[in-house]
């Protein structure tokens, strides 16, 4: 039951993440018209990034190459930082270039995704304890952080958990 918790709390600030911008077609009326060529694609995307954070969830290495696909494609049209995100998750997981990890988490940070700056300042907590707090503070403005849900270290907890070799339990 754990398990599912921690995926539930996963969708859902994926979704939180994803909501207020991340679109990058012409309007919203575009998305809502049936066969239109924009909500087509809109439609693929949320397919891909759904299939990718189900993929990147589930673990597993028979997964990885198949999520990473979906996410390079998502890309294309991601507005929220969530495709670098979860890219940055798969990188770390499988101890690839930090540094190129990094630059995929900033680049998810820069467009406000919670779950990349909760997770940057985690990482720099130690190296660079300035940044980490400039990292807490741009949390603290994001919509999701003034909500009151997710709170930071709720966010933390999320990240480490898609980070972690195998899922950890809930609290």
């Amino acid at each position: 039951m754990n398990k599912w918790m921690m995926f539930c709390a996963l969708l859902f600030l994926g979704g939180c993440a994803h909501c207020g911008n991340s679109d990058n077609f012409n309007s919203n009326s575009e998305k809502s018209l049936s066969g239109s060529p924009c909500r087509a694609q809109y439609l693929l995307y949320q397919n891909d990034m759904i299939q990718a954070k189900l993929l990147v969830g589930a673990r597993g290495n028979e997964n990885t190459e198949l999520a990473k696909a979906l996410l390079q494609r998502a890309a294309r049209q991601d507005q929220s930082g969530e495709a670098e995100f979860y890219q940055a998750v798969l990188l770390i997981r499988a101890e690839g270039n930090p540094s190129e990890s990094s630059d995929l988490l900033e680049q998810a940070a820069k467009r406000k995704h919670p779950l990349a700056i909760a997770l940057l300042s985690q990482r720099l907590i130690i190296s660079d304890p300035k940044q980490a707090e400039r990292y807490r503070a741009q949390y603290a403005e994001l919509d999701v952080a003034t909500s009151g849900y997710p709170s930071f270290e709720q966010a933390q907890y999320v990240a480490d958990g898609l980070i972690a070799a195998t899922a950890k339990p809930a609290p």
